[in-house]
């Protein structure tokens, strides 16, 4: 885990802040994405842009060792829900955009699936514990859901949404 007194960031800001079409842009992605701040954004582009960088660095390789490590990061990224097929190559991962890695967050996962009827709820009922995967709280909207924790969200059993929840679907 490392030294706590030496903690790295994990983001990169923009080269040029102050660009009209790129503050557009980000400020889409934070309303539609429900996120709290820039930080939260730059810390998925600078995760994409780390992904893209290890592709780009396959493709100076000779033959074999390119082919087994491009095996190895497809079938990653494939584990972690960003590539959407297996048997993908370094252009599918070098197309990927910073939409792929919001869309595997955890706060978006639970708005999607219907737990939360708004992006900001789905966000407040996971930093509140009432979501859990697995039967684990998880109180991180930023945690990325990889494919096999996807079918294993649903409410904590503690939460009194969950008491809600089923009562409401018992009468329908």
């Amino acid at each position: 885990m490392g030294d706590p007194k030496r903690s790295k960031k994990k983001w990169r800001g923009p080269r040029h802040p102050w660009r009209k079409d790129i503050l557009q842009e980000e400020l889409e992605l934070l309303g539609r994405y429900g996120l709290r701040n820039k930080r939260e954004l730059w810390i998925a582009k600078t995760f994409l842009s780390h992904i893209r960088r290890h592709a780009r660095s396959l493709l100076g390789l000779p033959e074999e060792e390119r082919k087994e490590r491009e095996r190895e990061l497809v079938s990653k990224l494939y584990n972690m829900g960003i590539l959407d097929n297996p048997h993908g190559t370094v252009d599918d991962i070098l197309n990927l955009t910073v939409e792929n890695i919001l869309e595997r967050r955890l706060q978006t996962i639970v708005y999607r699936r219907g737990l939360a009827r708004t992006i900001y709820q789905a966000r407040q009922f996971i930093t509140h514990g009432h979501i859990a995967i697995g039967g684990r709280k998880v109180r991180s909207p930023g945690y990325l859901v990889s494919r096999e924790e996807e079918n294993l969200i649903s409410y904590a059993p503690t939460s009194p949404i969950a008491e809600k929840a089923e009562i409401v679907v018992g009468r329908r």
